[in-house]
């Protein structure tokens, strides 16, 4: 069974492939090395003079991309740690992003900046934080993060053949070793859509872009919604089912592939947002702000479960501490549960 790195260097190949225009512009890039997490293995090896390694300049990485994208190539950036977002916070903010809106949609930057994010690997303040929040809410920009179910290779390939405005993909470092469609056996799988979830409305659409909604085969009646996103996906997956056999809890999973643009329609009155980003105006606050507004008095209780808003320690024991885990997932969930309205 492939894992999430393994179906986005196959998205990246059939992208390759499929057209001409595409090139990957990143640091270390280039075979044998292929990329610090190698999803861009083999690449510069069947695809020769379109993968161009350069210096070590983010902000310049994407300008020049973004010109490319302007003069109608399809390029992808590798930014080797999402930590360096802020780098090219101008470039994104300020120009791709506007570039269509400020030259009357005459022009097209179909450009897609990868990264990878997030910690649990010990790699220190600087280079594990988890950053996506920071542009959500930029106007032009897409943000979109694989989920490792369903196709997490076939979303990238289409944000790279098939948009038309710069995308911002997300990947998270622990995410990439998760086995494709892995710990799905007692769940049952539902795939849904923006607008009415009717699939060929969806594939008439520039991306297809699904959530997953997870529940625990032979649940009875659903008592929370929790939505996360990424790897926290993963987490909270674990945790669900823990809740379900461990304390008869059962709950929904929804988990998005297009941040800036997902609607939560929870199937319970109650609602649990997990992200691996520090808490304060995070994705989660936005998601509940939307659901509250949505159900108004059929809602009963919504609460966050994010990361302390603290840097991400080097030593692993303080950074268990500070990025939220399984227990806390667990914690917050019974208390959801067991507060009374």
């Amino acid at each position: 069974m492939p894992t999430v790195l393994d179906s986005l260097n196959a998205g990246l190949h059939h992208a390759f492939a499929a057209d001409e225009r595409v090139l990957l512009l990143g640091e270390d890039v280039l075979d044998p090395y292929g990329g610090a997490f190698k999803v861009t293995r083999g690449l510069s090896t069947a695809f020769p003079g379109r993968v161009l390694t350069t210096p070590i300049s983010e902000a310049g990485i994407v300008g020049v991309a973004s010109g490319m994208a302007l003069r109608g190539l399809r390029p992808v950036v590798e930014i080797m740690f999402g930590d360096f977002l802020t780098l090219i916070a101008d470039q994104i903010i300020n120009h791709a992003s506007k570039f269509r809106w400020m030259y009357n949609d005459q022009v097209r930057v179909p450009l897609v900046i990868r990264t990878p994010m997030g910690g649990r690997r010990g790699y220190g303040p600087t280079h594990s934080q988890t950053l996506e929040k920071l542009f959500l809410g930029v106007p032009g920009l897409r943000v979109f993060s694989p989920a490792h179910i369903g196709d997490p290779g076939g979303l990238l390939e289409q944000a790279i053949l098939k948009t038309e405005d710069p995308v911002l993909f997300i990947e998270n470092k622990l995410q990439y070793l998760l086995q494709v469609n892995s710990g799905l056996e007692d769940l049952d799988v539902q795939i849904l859509y923006e607008g009415d979830g009717n699939l060929k409305e969806a594939i008439q659409s520039t991306i297809i872009c699904p959530s997953y909604r997870l529940t625990v085969k032979g649940a009875p009646t659903l008592e929370l919604t929790l939505a996360a996103y990424g790897y926290m996906a993963e987490l909270a997956r674990q945790a669900m089912l823990r809740l379900a056999y461990e304390h008869e809890i059962f709950v929904e999973l929804v988990i998005p592939t297009d941040l800036n643009a997902f609607k939560l329609s929870p199937a319970t009155p109650r609602v649990l947002a997990i992200e691996e980003g520090t808490l304060t105006l995070g994705w989660g606050a936005e998601i509940l702000a939307r659901v509250v507004e949505e159900q108004g008095s059929r809602l009963k209780i919504a609460r966050r479960v994010a990361a302390r808003d603290l840097p991400v320690p080097s030593s692993g024991p303080l950074e268990a501490r500070v990025l939220p885990g399984v227990e806390e997932i667990i914690q917050a969930a019974r208390s959801v549960i067991e507060q009374p309205r």
